[in-house]
């Protein structure tokens, strides 16, 4: 088995148990999903290099086969951490107060890196975050700590 640690195993069979069939084990297009799940963010390049698919029901992932994956994107250094997230969004911060506009914040979802979908901004509005002020402006550490601390699932 993957060396990871007994209390993590226990966590990652949770998650099977969660997203996956017994004995089956997860499909294959929610690699990304269970990672995340379990605190990683894989970036969708490297979902896809470790068996991620992009259509439902093209591949199962065992749980033994998994192990070792979670492993593999526990030790990668291309995550983004709370401070990688704070350092990006302080270049919206033009008052430089730990506020930016929704709007700004918005269209950086949209538009850059690996983009989200309108619904699925919304949902991380919707879940992650307080309503903006009269000017439209929100608190972006609030967003992230509220985003990397409890992770949201799309459908």
């Amino acid at each position: 088995m993957a060396d990871v640690p007994k209390r993590e195993v226990e966590n990652v069979e949770f998650v099977f148990e969660v997203m996956g069939s017994p004995g089956e084990g997860i499909d294959a297009v929610d690699l990304g999903d269970a990672l995340r799940a379990l605190n990683l963010n894989p970036t969708l390049a490297l979902i896809e290099k470790m068996g991620g698919t992009k259509k439902r029901n093209e591949k199962k992932i065992k749980l033994d086969e998994f192990l070792p994956i979670y492993s593999q994107v526990k030790k990668e250094k291309e995550q983004g951490c709370y401070e990688d997230f704070i350092e990006c969004l302080k270049l919206y911060d033009k008052e430089e107060n730990g506020t930016m506009m929704l709007a700004e914040l918005h269209h950086a979802l949209l538009a850059l890196g690996e983009s989200l979908e309108d619904e699925q901004v919304e949902t991380l509005f919707a879940d992650c975050m307080d309503p903006e002020d009269d000017e439209g402006f929100i608190p972006y550490s609030q967003f992230i700590q509220r985003l990397m601390s409890d992770p949201v699932v799309f459908d």
